[in-house]
């Protein structure tokens, strides 16, 4: 069975009440629940919760709810925490709850990789970089990935260094740069060992659990998607989040384009 867990975390540091956001009508752990609904393969969504307002909003639009303490400090330990009370959950889909606009198609793009390889225990997104803003944003992690798309490094600067480009938009014309988009699939197996391992170094310095799997040599494989994402992880990201439903999705559900 291959299960979508979305860790909902009411306090978080940068935007309080995050998951209860609303974008236009809609709390935003609804639109990321109902944006999961969209993926052919996924067998069962839940979303993980520590506060029980978010809980019962969920349950109110018909979501599956389970509650997590409080004290779990990542999201990663919060689908585990989960993952413990599902022996019949062979993959588990890490869908950050505050990616209110992730694609089904996305979703599956990440999973196909364990469906038709064994040797593959985790994978993730990326996508070319093709703004400087993105670019230079350290709120934006980078991937550089292998020839067979195994990931060498993650960072919150712009990697790879394009040391004969003068400027950054040079950077993007001379190099393929990627963003890491933090949706995450797992064999049951590498999840829970991931989450019993200590902090890394690395970890620590870039601020990025992703490397503590790297360190401790686990192979990521690295999807290349064609489709954007926007995460909410300021008050200026859910402005944007706003603004993007009107202009798109809004206009999209009403036949305008």
């Amino acid at each position: 069975m291959i299960v979508g867990i979305i860790p909902a975390r009411f306090a978080s540091t940068r935007l309080m009440g995050k998951p209860l956001a609303d974008i236009c009508g809609k709390p935003m752990i609804r639109h990321t629940y109902e944006s999961a609904q969209q993926s052919k393969l996924l067998n069962e969504i839940i979303i993980a919760v520590d506060d029980e307002k978010v809980a019962q909003v969920a349950r109110n639009f018909g979501a599956k709810v389970v509650m997590t303490p409080k004290n779990i400090s990542t999201g990663s330990d919060r689908i585990a925490f989960v993952t413990k009370t599902l022996p019949s959950a062979k993959i588990i889909v890490n869908i950050q709850g505050d990616e209110p606009f992730i694609k089904g198609e996305m979703i599956d793009q990440a999973i196909e990789p364990l469906l038709f390889d064994r040797s593959v225990n985790v994978s993730t997104l990326a996508k070319r970089i093709e703004s400087v803003q993105d670019l230079k944003s350290p709120s934006i992690p980078k991937v550089v990935f292998d020839y067979n798309n195994f990931a060498l490094y993650f960072s919150r600067s712009p990697i790879p260094y394009v040391r004969d480009a003068r400027t950054n938009f040079e950077r993007l014309q001379k190099a393929e740069i990627y963003k890491h988009i933090g949706l995450y699939v797992y064999r049951r197996e590498s999840l829970l060992k991931f989450t019993e391992l200590e902090p890394t170094d690395l970890e620590q310095i870039e601020k990025l659990e992703q490397l503590r799997m790297l360190e401790n040599g686990f192979k990521i494989k690295v999807v290349v998607t064609e489709f954007e994402n926007l995460a909410v992880d300021t008050q200026e990201d859910l402005d944007r989040a706003r603004l993007y439903y009107n202009r798109y999705i809004k206009m999209k559900d009403d036949g305008d384009i």
